[in-house]
């Protein structure tokens, strides 16, 4: 009781409690800009920033820290509307969002926009199909759902398949993003920081659950959101006299024309090597891009981290207004992104390209020495290296020339403060944002793998039993195991962000999505039509994922995968052999882009990003089939079907704790 009363306390009290964390973010950046300006080292001000926002994020975790198993799994299920809005947000802004996003539209250019249309619209179906009708059901996790609608513990077994297998690869991905910035800005191995920002996201998650993972991920999003706007919102200023950089976003790309013209003239760029940045379906077919659409936002509809977030408010009617909020909080930085791309790009074309080799600054060569940003084909480690590598140039010897440069995309937005050469404390405030939206989805994910193991596997599959504490400690254990198999996968550098989350849309999409929108409007879906419904669509997406990632030589000449096409001409390309022979296949694919023989060959000339597209369907149709062929579910389930559909009256599945 007494704890219930001071939660109450607490909610009540969020608006002045985030607002002094605000206000006192702020006065931090401003300490370490008057630090900068006194002559403290840049490298000290990096181990500020990350050990600062380390630090405070880990005492959230710490003081909001639970025993009981409704907060650790649910928060009590007390999180408002707009609060729980701004978690999610949080929770969505992974590293591909806040590191790839940006970066993705300054090398793809108008074909990055299918990631930014996916990603948004997918709270849509989220609000209209799903998120306020699992709510209604009243479960911890996605698989409690599975197991009460299609009755029993197999089903509830291939829903914590699928949300292992996406959610690990989209874990995996995050941790990569905090081990760029924590080797970047801690001066240490990539091998090393991967740990570094592990040890941070388990102290935000590992004591109290989604409670403490809450209320983290409110103060993430508050530095996430400032840290991304802060560095266009001068540029724009210091450019055209307006603070608002999606206003003057159009006059950017009017100047990336004019300079992409003179580099052009001047010999300091190739028609090949420039990518134009307005072009439709220039890197992606039309079906690509499209189908990349549709995979994010059914995906988004279907990850079981951003699902669990709506599992939290007090009722349904606030899980809606939770979905608004979500929206807006993601718009804010989405609707950034395209201005945060051009800006990037100018400033490359201005501060770098054409520039002499001997007046690079310092800070290109510690992203080279990385291995993310390459001149003349070689790691600009250091101006010896760039020198040597550029030695045998006969045009334009010891200039910089676009075709020679090359940076990787999840580089983009951590270095934009660098090349535009503003004060280092914005370098910094930007890789604390990064560092947050990392943080912020790592803990989401292993939250959401943790609890179903522990819950749906270990408590209502093994020992229906166990005591509250025993049940918690498993969880905590298991977090832990999952978070260091992540990191450990991680630091062999897998993929790049936005391929490996990719990956974990498409996988949700084909394993959760029809088995989830049948479930709540399909009273006949009987309980076979959904196992054998998510073991065809999923099995089938992971078949597709896994023979054009790894086996694309047999995939092509024994599945039959003869229908790819040149990104740029669309030519025919029939087989492995003629696209490792075309020499216009790199020169079309941005050079920090996966390896084309990952995300290009596939049937009809899908790329394996997209494999939902075949997995979703083939779920639906083999449901709808298989459900047919059988008897009606009993009347019970029906009636427990119509009693989620209503917005109003009691949770369909009792509380226990």
């Amino acid at each position: 009781m007494a704890q219930s009363s001071a939660t109450s306390d607490f909610t009540k009290n969020l608006g002045r409690l985030y607002g002094t964390y605000a206000g006192g973010f702020a006065l931090f950046v401003v300490f370490l800009a008057v630090l900068e300006q006194v002559g403290v080292p840049n490298k000290v001000l990096g181990y500020l920033f990350v050990f600062f926002t380390l630090g405070v994020y880990a005492l959230i975790g710490v003081m909001t820290r639970t025993a009981q198993v409704s907060e650790y799994y649910v928060a009590g299920r007390r999180v408002p509307a707009f609060y729980n809005g701004m978690a999610t947000g949080a929770d969505w802004m992974s590293a591909a969002s806040f590191v790839g996003m940006a970066g993705t539209l300054f090398l793809l250019g108008y074909d990055g926009l299918a990631w930014v249309l996916g990603w948004t619209g997918g709270y849509v179906l989220v609000s209209v199909l799903v998120g306020p009708y699992l709510r209604k059901f009243g479960a911890y996790t996605v698989p409690d759902f599975m197991s009460a609608r299609y009755g029993g513990n197999f089903a509830r077994f291939l829903a914590v398949v699928v949300l292992v297998c996406c959610s690990f690869t989209y874990v995996t991905a995050q941790i990569y993003g905090t081990g760029i910035i924590a080797s970047r800005f801690l001066g240490i191995q990539f091998e090393v920081a991967v740990y570094v920002g592990l040890a941070g996201i388990l102290l935000c998650s590992m004591l109290g659950g989604m409670r403490a993972v809450t209320w983290t991920q409110i103060a993430q999003y508050i530095v996430l959101i400032v840290a991304y706007l802060t560095p266009i919102v001068i540029l724009s200023t210091q450019k055209y006299g307006i603070p608002l950089p999606q206003l003057t976003y159009g006059e950017a790309l009017q100047a990336i024309a004019a300079r992409e013209q003179q580099m052009l003239q001047d010999g300091l760029a190739t028609a090949a090597s420039l990518k134009p940045h307005l072009e439709p379906y220039f890197s992606y077919s039309r079906l690509n891009f499209f189908g990349i659409i549709f995979c994010m936002m059914v995906g988004t509809a279907s990850l079981p981290h951003i699902l669990m977030r709506y599992f939290t408010t007090p009722s349904v009617r606030e899980a809606r207004q939770s979905v608004a909020w979500s929206l807006f909080f993601i718009f804010l930085l989405y609707f950034s992104a395209p201005a945060y791309a051009a800006f990037s790009k100018l400033e490359v074309y201005t501060n770098i390209i054409g520039r002499d080799i001997a007046e690079l600054r310092p800070w290109l060569f510690t992203w080279g020495e990385l291995g993310l940003i390459k001149i003349c084909g070689q790691n600009a480690a250091s101006l010896e290296a760039v020198a040597a590598a550029c030695a045998g140039l006969a045009d334009h010897p010891g200039v910089v020339r676009l075709q020679d440069f090359a940076i990787n995309r999840d580089v983009i937005v951590l270095s934009t403060p660098e090349i535009a050469g503003l004060p280092y404390v914005i370098a910094g405030l930007v890789a604390a944002g990064g560092l947050a939206a990392a943080l912020s989805t790592a803990d989401g994910l292993l939250l959401a793998i943790a609890n179903a193991l522990s819950h749906d596997v270990y408590y209502k599959m093994l020992d229906p039993n166990a005591p509250t504490v025993r049940r918690l400690a498993i969880a905590r254990v298991l977090l832990l195991i999952v978070a260091v198999g992540a990191a450990t996968l991680a630091s062999t550098k897998p993929g790049d962000i936005l391929s490996m989350v990719g990956w974990a849309f498409s996988l949700a999409m084909a394993g959760n999505f029809p088995a989830l929108v049948m479930g709540v409007w399909s009273k006949r879906t009987t309980t076979m039509g959904a196992i054998v419904g998510i073991i065809a669509g999923f099995g089938l997406c992971i078949f597709y994922l896994v023979t054009t990632r790894y086996f694309p030589q047999a995939g092509v000449e024994y599945f039959g995968m003869s229908s790819l096409t040149h990104p740029r001409t669309g030519a025919d390309l029939v087989n492995v052999s003629q696209v490792l022979a075309d020499p216009q296949w790199a020169a079309d694919v941005p050079a920090s882009a996966a390896n084309p023989m990952q995300s290009k060959v596939g049937w009809f000339g899908l790329n394996n990003i997209n494999c939902g597209l075949l997995g979703m369907p083939l779920g639906f149709l083999v449901m709808w089939i298989v459900s047919r062929m059988g008897p009606e579910p009993s009347a019970e389930m029906q009636a427990m079907v119509d009693e989620i559909r209503k917005p109003r009256g009691r949770t369909v599945l009792e509380e226990k704790t």
